[in-house]
């Protein structure tokens, strides 16, 4: 679907208006946006406004373009990104823009486009200049990241407090979801933070130059995502190693316990192991209390070596690092 709309030299602004008439002497500049086009309707981009043909196929590509901005003779071509509020995944929007025009192209719908195209009916200020709009669709669409940002901040407190009371295996599984989510947002927010700060910088944009201070302010947004995105991958990897640690901890304290009760029975299956090889010279087979003699020295045995562990703090080792551990933390 493709829809039009016009501004008028006395900032009247017309919609739906034919494309034939885009270049009526009363007409200021106009907006056309490709709204899920179909492929004639594609072939439009060149045929009838005469774009390069580089630009044209960036915009029909099927796969997602990087933010960026490109050069030409008579207008300027920008690649920006929605994002989608539950799958996180980027809708690519293609700009087009001039004194007299600003083109843009969807192959998906995008709500910001939608929202901003009525705006332009009640608000006369985005009706100066294509410039504008091109403002207004950044602002909103960086305006979108953060909920999604916001999200993974909840998202995170959630998992290191772990009021659900859910097990390390399961935290890890959801912490490194939440890792994902962060990662495909860097995809986007980073790259459109470069855009924005090249066309800030750029001697070649002439034509935003008093336009630019909107920019700044929505390069400010950016900078702040960026870092709450790589504030909260560090958050990530602290809770990550934490509960890695914890496991390591624990999986070494089992250990321990599994060589203490070894260790003390290695003697003790020693002596029954000697015993039991049933040698007819074996005087100690012939004692009258030859069996309780054995089983009380094996017991002996068994008593010294836990003195003797106890002394050295094995035990307490574990003690202590049961007393540290989060109760609410269970292992698998």
């Amino acid at each position: 679907m493709i829809r039009t709309t016009v501004i008028k030299g006395d900032n009247e602004v017309l919609f739906n208006v034919p494309m034939k008439e885009r270049h009526h002497p009363d007409i200021k500049w106009f907006w056309v946006d490709f709204n899920v086009p179909t492929e004639e309707e594609s072939r439009l981009l060149e045929k009838v406004f005469k774009f390069h043909p580089l630009s044209v196929e960036d915009c029909l590509d099927e796969f997602s373009q990087r933010p960026k901005v490109d050069f030409f003779e008579k207008y300027m071509f920008f690649i920006v990104h929605a994002i989608h509020q539950e799958t996180l995944n980027a809708t690519e929007i293609d700009v087009f823009v001039s004194d007299q025009y600003i083109i843009t192209f969807h192959q998906t719908p995008v709500r910001e486009l939608n929202n901003l195209w009525e705006r332009v009916r009640k608000d006369e200020k985005l009706r100066e200049s294509p410039f504008l709009i091109l403002h207004a669709i950044i602002d909103k669409l960086v305006d979108d990241y953060y909920p999604p940002v916001y999200q993974i901040e909840d998202e995170l407190n959630s998992i290191e407090e772990n009021s659900k009371d859910e097990t390390i295996n399961e935290l890890m599984e959801y912490l490194f979801e939440v890792r994902t989510e962060l990662s495909s947002l860097r995809r986007t927010i980073l790259p459109m933070r470069d855009l924005i700060y090249r066309i800030i910088h750029s001697e070649r944009m002439s034509n935003l130059s008093e336009h630019k201070v909107y920019f700044h302010d929505v390069h400010d947004h950016l900078l702040k995502l960026s870092e709450l995105l790589e504030s909260y991958r560090e958050f990530s990897a602290d809770i990550r190693d934490n509960y890695l640690s914890f496991n390591s901890n624990s999986m070494n304290t089992i250990m321990m316990t599994l060589t203490v009760i070894t260790t003390i029975f290695m003697p003790l299956t020693f002596i029954a192991g000697i015993y039991g090889m049933n040698f007819h010279n074996m005087p100690e087979l012939e004692w009258k209390y030859g069996y309780f003699l054995i089983l009380g020295l094996m017991g002996l045995i068994a008593i010294i070596m836990v003195w003797i562990f106890k002394i050295k703090g094995w035990f307490g080792l574990g003690r202590r690092y049961s007393k540290r551990k989060h109760h609410h933390i269970k292992m698998k």
